[in-house]
């Protein structure tokens, strides 16, 4: 038997207006998901646990097996891990967003207008050395990732500071967000520090000359140590692998024994490589894995920046990339696939809910006789089915 999961982060979202009070799932054209629907199992699974913030990576250490408030110590030791920066065991790491603030001279008077800019990787990689060059430190350095996604790593750092994501805070005046707590006032020098030489760097005094937007400071958040994860191969004796553009859910992956597969032309937005990432799930089981992870970003980066058309845009990517699933899976005898968002990320807050979450099953040969022929927020809340945990969701799906 071979599983796959195909998650579309952020999918699920609320009836707009815009789309005469259908969400971007029900708008979308999904002929292929509404074939799982009919054809396979629907329910709502909580994801979030009470008590924990909605983000990807409390939800997709979920949706993998296991319960966030045993496991879950931070975002950032999750994506140090996928970027190979190993952790000493009093090492704090930190995401370090390279965001767009406003012009206003005053540091604690600008406001968030992008918190994520898309930024190419070689970009920012030069503006990352530079950080690092002017900021780093014998306790303090700087780690370059993936687009806007960084890393800060300090040895014997806080872990209990209170900082706040910034794509909570879209187009919001960032003074009462700002670090508190352990080790605020250095975070906060950090920071303010970043501004001085990041907006007349050579970077982005070019990307203004083309129209784009510059990244003027960096923004620290999601902090944590190393986590400690049992094995997936020892959960559910399946050999896996995991597919992902993003640090975070590549570090849960390797945390939990997965393979993390690259993929060219894998970005974590609506301008990537969605064929590949199927083309390469499909290559991890003819190679003899028993299990693939595939997540997509799309979805919910266009939910964070408030972008409707391509939210629905991105569903519709995520429903080709189901088609080309199903025809490439017919080549092994049994096979079960879920469909799933980790989350919600709905368009009129730019932001994630933990609202419990629509999947489907489908196992092939397998006639369920669905009374249900669509897959939706709505169809899937219909259902009996409910399962309390990410964790219920994977032994359902796995154990049946």
């Amino acid at each position: 038997m071979k599983y796959i999961i195909l998650l579309g982060d952020g999918m699920a979202d609320e009836q707009i207006s815009e789309l005469g009070g259908m969400t971007p799932l029900q708008a979308a054209v999904t002929p292929n998901m509404d074939y799982l629907a009919a054809n396979g199992v629907i329910g709502t699974a909580r994801t979030i646990p009470e008590g924990l913030p909605p983000g990807s990576d409390v939800a997709n250490l979920s949706v993998m097996g296991y319960d966030p408030r045993q496991y879950y110590t931070g975002r950032s030791p999750l994506e140090a891990v996928s970027m190979g920066v190993n952790l000493g065991e009093n090492d704090v790491a930190f995401r370090c967003n390279l965001v767009t603030l406003s012009d206003n001279v005053k540091y604690e008077e600008k406001v968030m207008i992008d918190y994520g800019t898309e930024i190419s990787t070689p970009e920012a990689k030069e503006l990352m050395e530079e950080t690092e060059q002017r900021l780093s430190n014998d306790i303090i350095h700087f780690y370059p990732g993936v687009s806007y996604r960084h890393l800060l790593v300090w040895r014997g750092g806080p872990e209990r500071s209170d900082l706040t994501a910034p794509h909570d805070i879209s187009g919001r005046l960032i003074a009462e967000y700002l670090p508190k707590g352990e080790g605020y006032e250095t975070l906060i020098c950090l920071m303010k520090e970043s501004n001085k030489f990041l907006p007349v760097h050579p970077v982005n005094l070019k990307r203004i000359r083309k129209g784009l937007r510059p990244a003027t400071s960096i923004w620290l958040w999601g902090q944590g140590k190393k986590p400690a994860l049992p094995k997936f191969t020892d959960k559910y004796r399946l050999t896996g692998s995991v597919i992902s553009a993003v640090d975070v859910i590549k570090g849960i992956g390797i945390c939990a024994g997965l393979e993390a597969v690259e993929v060219e032309g894998a970005t974590g937005d609506i301008h990537t490589n969605f064929r590949g990432k199927v083309m390469a799930a499909l290559e991890e089981l003819r190679e003899g894995k028993d299990f693939v992870y595939i997540h997509v970003e799309a979805p919910d980066e266009a939910g964070h920046r408030g972008e409707l058309a391509n939210k629905v845009k991105a569903i519709e990517e995520v429903d080709k990339m189901l088609a080309e699933l199903l025809k490439g899976l017919n080549q092994f005898k049994d096979y079960k696939i879920m469909l799933l968002p980790d989350h919600h990320t709905p368009i009129s807050i730019r932001t994630h809910s933990s609202n419990p979450v629509p999947f489907v099953i489908y196992a092939n040969g397998v006639n369920t006789n669905s009374k249900i022929t669509a897959y939706n927020e709505e169809a899937a809340i219909k259902s009996d089915l409910f399962l309390a945990t990410g964790p219920e969701l994977m032994d359902y799906f796995i154990r049946g």
